[in-house]
């Protein structure tokens, strides 16, 4: 490329060319204009592109600050995501800016170099404008300085004001995430709070139910008690009521006691049309505390002593008897086990066998059980008694003895010495004596342990019917069964 200088005329002057890897922002050299002292002004702009990137920045901040206290926690985190990108997205336009700006620097440093090539090239007037002109290239170099500085710091800031609100947008999720965690806890409390709520209600719908039931039952007792009231303002109506009352009452008792005579009757009299052709016949009360005796009714009896006698109960239909072993003579006092069954004796003699009965089931003995009830109230029951046998043999001393029915144990003794003691158990027997005798109602047979018995007589009927009850009573307590030979096939 050749340029004619006017003033030198034909002399051509070389002009270097611009290096191949200059980029240039546009494609025309900027405007300018020069000042007072040759000093480069800017040319006014007009800006297109609205407010510089430090304003917006500001305005936001602020706008931020304002709506801090009115928005929610979820809007201020979706705020900060926003404001986040946007100044990811500044920062990365500031980058693509600083491209132009290098390729500035670089332009001007070429040309600089050129213009002062061609300086020393040139002389006279064209060389004082080759130095304006680099004067000028280097006031755009302080100017471009300038605003790179300018750029820098903008950059920094925003920057800064992205690690701001990157923290910011952090925080703001953490807050996020715990208000959540309180929202599910006070929506777990509200939860159980409903659910104790309508537990209440169910609570008190029950309880307004029974209190329902218990106001009408009070209501009734009420209405009862006021009835009373009004037949005690009637004194002859309810005195005429209770007389008939007890009329009836007596009436029904007579009755019945009538119709229970009228059985009994019935039942001796075929009883005695039965035992019209028989040979034998029972005696005696057949209630608890008597004796029942085998006695000849005809004269074509054999004699009692030449036969064997075998005594049986019999079940409430009569359809079962079963036999009581040992009670094999000619008289049998009824035990309270035997209360409310029917007795039946066997007789044979010469091949031949007769069974008489009793006329009806045994009865139970007057005020006993008040007897015993009194009897268990004690915690030992005392009594005392003589030894008629010993191991099946006969006791020659009839001292007294003490016998003691406990609710775990029995025991028999005479002062210090104790004869017996035992507790409860499968292998003890405790029965009515059945080897017959005139005191055989007083008596009772005790089998202490295998290998040690005892026939103790006591002093009345009713002491020794009330320590067999009792003694099986404590028995069962123990879960032992207390009874006679054989007598476990009752239960």
């Amino acid at each position: 490329m050749t340029r004619v200088s006017p003033e030198f005329g034909d002399q051509e002057q070389v002009v270097l060319p611009a290096s191949a890897d200059v980029s240039f922002a546009s494609n025309q050299f900027p405007k300018y204009k020069l000042g007072p002292d040759n000093e480069i002004l800017d040319e006014v702009k007009e800006d297109l592109k609205g407010p510089s990137l430090k304003e917006v920045v500001v305005e936001e901040t602020n706008q931020l600050t304002e709506q801090h206290k009115r928005l929610s926690v979820r809007d201020l985190a979706s705020k900060f995501d926003k404001n986040l990108s946007a100044a990811a997205k500044l920062s990365e336009e500031a980058k693509l800016r600083e491209v132009p700006s290098l390729e500035g620097h670089v332009l001007l440093k070429k040309l600089r170099d050129a213009l002062e090539c061609l300086k020393g090239r040139l002389a006279g007037r064209n060389k004082e404008d080759v130095e304006k002109a680099i004067s000028m290239v280097e006031a755009l170099a302080v100017k471009l300085t300038q605003k790179e500085g300018e750029l820098i710091q903008e950059k920094f800031e925003v920057k800064k004001l992205a690690n701001f609100l990157k923290q910011a947008s952090e925080d703001a999720k953490k807050l996020v995430n715990q208000e959540k965690s309180f929202a599910c806890a006070e929506i777990e409390s509200a939860r159980a709070v409903v659910q104790r709520i309508g537990e209440a209600l169910d609570e008190q719908e029950r309880t307004s139910q029974t209190s329902g039931k218990q106001e009408m039952e009070e209501l009734i007792e009420e209405v009862q008690e006021a009835r009373r009231i009004k037949l005690l303002h009637q004194p002859r109506k309810v005195m005429d009521m209770e007389h008939e009352l007890q009329e009836l009452r007596i009436q029904i008792r007579e009755k019945c006691k009538i119709s229970f005579d009228i059985r009994k009757e019935l039942a001796m009299s075929k009883r005695a049309e039965e035992n019209k052709s028989r040979l034998y016949e029972l005696s005696g009360p057949e209630r608890l505390g008597s004796i029942l005796r085998i006695q000849p009714c005809s004269d074509e009896a054999t004699d009692l002593s030449k036969c064997s006698i075998q005594w049986y109960r019999l079940s409430s239909e009569c359809s079962r008897r079963e036999a009581i072993l040992g009670a094999n003579k000619l008289v049998y006092a009824p035990e309270p086990i035997d209360v409310g069954r029917v007795l039946q004796a066997d007789i044979i003699s010469s091949g031949q066998k007769e069974s008489i009965t009793t006329n009806g089931p045994i009865d139970k003995a007057a005020e006993l059980g008040s007897y015993v009830e009194t009897l268990s109230r004690k915690s030992n029951c005392e009594f005392s008694v003589v030894i008629s046998q010993m191991n099946g043999r006969n006791y020659s001393s009839h001292s007294a003895h003490l016998f003691q029915v406990g609710k775990t144990r029995m025991k028999l003794s005479r002062g210090w010495i104790t004869k017996a003691r035992e507790s409860y158990s499968k292998s003890m027997q405790f029965c009515g004596f059945r080897g017959g005798g005139n005191s055989a109602a007083k008596s009772l047979f005790w089998q202490a342990r295998k290998g040690q018995s005892f026939v103790l007589v006591f002093e009345s009927e009713r002491e020794r019917n009330g320590a067999l009850i009792l003694a099986r009573k404590y028995a069962l307590d123990c879960n032992v069964f207390l009874g006679g030979p054989d007598d476990d096939a009752l239960l």
